[in-house]
């Protein structure tokens, strides 16, 4: 219950912030020693993630959900999270416009870079989640072509980030697409 609330902030709070979903629930069984040690395993998995985020790890909301032992206080914390009025498109009002004067050309180039950036990777993910797919429907039969496909996903991924020269990993790039 208190994960689930933990994801729906962080979903609602991070709109711009790809939040990893929480490990299934089981409708049946859910009470089975060897299905409640997998959840368990994976919750750790899901909460190693989200402490190491440099983003997610400082929101006040999960601090919250992390350090509170009292009831009375996280009812506090939780109602303080829940009218937290900085969500959504409001994380825009968080911005800071330059003191100095920009150049339009750098500006608009940086944007056209981004934008090239932002296609190339929503094309590259669109075409890694079509493929993943496949290979789900397709996981009783021969892999070689499939995985040959997942990989150029993969490689497609590695050349968007390539065009965020600023934000690129060199290491990153590399091990995507090798």
């Amino acid at each position: 219950k208190h994960f689930d609330w933990l994801y729906n902030r962080l979903l609602h709070k991070f709109t711009v912030i790809s939040v990893p979903h929480l490990p299934e629930k089981q409708a049946t069984g859910r009470f089975e020693e060897d299905f409640i040690e997998k959840r368990k395993r994976r919750l750790i998995l899901w909460m190693n993630h989200m402490t190491s985020h440099p983003v997610l790890s400082q929101y006040e909301g999960f601090e919250h959900f992390l350090m509170c032992a009292d009831d009375k206080q996280w009812k506090l914390g939780k109602r303080r999270a829940e009218k937290d009025e900085m969500v959504g498109a409001h994380f825009m009002l968080t911005l800071q416009i330059p003191n100095e004067h920009q150049d339009l050309q750098d500006v608009e180039e940086r944007i056209d870079s981004f934008k090239a950036f932002a296609k190339k990777m929503d094309n590259s993910v669109m075409q890694l989640t079509h493929v993943a797919s496949e290979l789900v429907r397709k996981h009783l039969g021969g892999f070689r072509k499939e995985f040959q496909r997942l990989g150029n996903a993969f490689q497609s991924i590695s050349q968007a980030f390539m065009l965020d020269p600023p934000h690129s990993s060199e290491a990153l790039n590399n091990a995507i697409s090798h």
